[in-house]
């Protein structure tokens, strides 16, 4: 139907009442459409919701390269930050990836939605060190429950081993913390042993102790760490007998040393950086290394990806791993991130920004290796305390 008005300047002005309908059919359906939708976003759970966090996990398999190229093909001058060498983006493979979360070039991406337990092994090599790849990346393997009621004997006695004198004179350190205990010690599966410190075992699955086990490492450290002017606390809490007393299985490990490392802290607010100790599961053709005429039990870094200072905690890995590099080459196995179902992710790292877990070696490890090892470590970690410790000298100089 159409109406027409005539005005006093002749000018005539046509409705058309069927179009009008139908705008108002459209308005109110596409009001209608977003009433709908912002309900069924705002109703969803909070593990379903679109969040900033949920749009990383889409884009968390795609690198940085193929962004780079999006946005080069708005804006030349971000493809100019690409290298010469660069392919350019299959966008096929770019599409595929994000609607199915699978990475062609990580297995594990398809494997781990269908296989029972394997997102246990399922962490993000953050810096790969010489040979690592994805089949052989740290992971934990619980003791079975009657190796941990066990007793058995041991081929070594840990005082005789860290109370052992060298003849060799040592010069003082030309720089020292004094009296002040700035790095902190512990381990939190405080019982894995290695299969050398065992009398007779040869079963992997059983390379646990009370007494001849990880702590050895730990207690070598602290006291290479003073031998080089860096004060050390060395925690000799049995965080296994808590669990056991408590009640409680295995994987609530870090929950009982988290009160243990929060004491610690509280009672010396001179801490700075708090070391978990730990000894993997792998076997020894991953976890040694020969360097020069001394073999040496490997170190792998791992950091809780679900813990909030988890970019701080990497950053500091990340320096120690590049010293390793440089001065011990091929003795780091990189830096691990364990986020998500199945693993703790967190492993108390949220207590300090400069904390640090770290794997000596693995269940076949012999003792001079882990020796060799321990002197490594605190040769890198006491260049970098010096230099961090120089370098916020100067910054506190500047701001006064």
């Amino acid at each position: 139907m159409k109406r027409a008005h005539t005005s006093r300047n002749n000018m005539v002005v046509t409705l058309n009442g069927t179009s009008i309908k139908k705008g108002f059919i459209v308005s109110f359906i596409l009001l209608f459409m977003t009433f709908l939708l912002s309900g069924i976003l705002t109703s969803l759970k909070p593990e379903y919701r679109l969040t900033s966090s949920s749009i990383n996990d889409l884009t968390t398999n795609i690198d940085g390269e193929s962004f780079l190229q999006l946005l080069g093909a708005e804006n030349r001058y971000f493809a100019s930050a690409l290298p010469e060498q660069t392919e350019p983006i299959k966008l096929s493979s770019l599409i595929f990836t994000v609607a199915t979360s699978i990475n062609p070039d990580d297995p594990r991406s398809l494997l781990g939605r269908e296989l029972p337990g394997f997102s246990l092994f399922d962490s993000e090599i953050v810096v790969a060190g010489d040979g690592t790849n994805y089949t052989n990346m740290p992971y934990e393997s619980p003791p079975p429950t009657e190796v941990l009621e066990q007793e058995r004997e041991a081929s070594i006695n840990k005082n005789d081993v860290v109370n052992e004198t060298n003849d060799e004179p040592k010069a003082p350190p030309a720089l020292t913390t004094g009296d002040k205990k700035v790095v902190y010690i512990y381990n939190t599966h405080n019982t894995e042993s290695y299969l050398p410190l065992l009398e007779g075992e040869k079963d992997p699955n059983r390379a646990i102790h009370s007494k001849a086990n990880v702590t050895l490492v730990s207690e070598l450290l602290g006291k290479a760490l003073q031998d080089q002017g860096i004060g050390s606390q060395v925690e000799e809490t049995d965080v296994q007998a808590n669990l056991k007393q408590k009640g409680w299985n295995y994987a609530k490990s870090y929950t009982a040393s988290r009160p243990v490392v929060q004491e610690a802290m509280a009672s010396n607010q001179e801490l700075k950086y708090l070391i978990d100790i730990h000894r993997d599961s792998q076997r020894k053709d991953i976890t040694t290394i020969k360097i020069g005429d001394k073999t040496y039990a490997k170190i792998a870094f791992v950091i809780g990806g679900d813990n909030p200072t988890a970019e701080k905690n990497e950053k500091i890995a990340k320096e120690l791993h590049a010293l390793l590099e440089k001065k011990y080459p091929g003795l780091s196995r990189g830096i691990f991130e364990q986020a998500g179902k199945g693993v703790n992710g967190v492993y108390n790292q949220d207590l300090s920004s400069n904390a640090l877990l770290l794997e000596f070696g693995g269940v076949d490890n012999n003792l001079d290796e882990l020796k060799n090892s321990v002197a490594a470590i605190s040769d890198v970690f006491s260049e970098f305390y010096w230099q961090a410790e120089k370098v916020n000298t100067q910054t506190s100089e500047e701001k006064k």
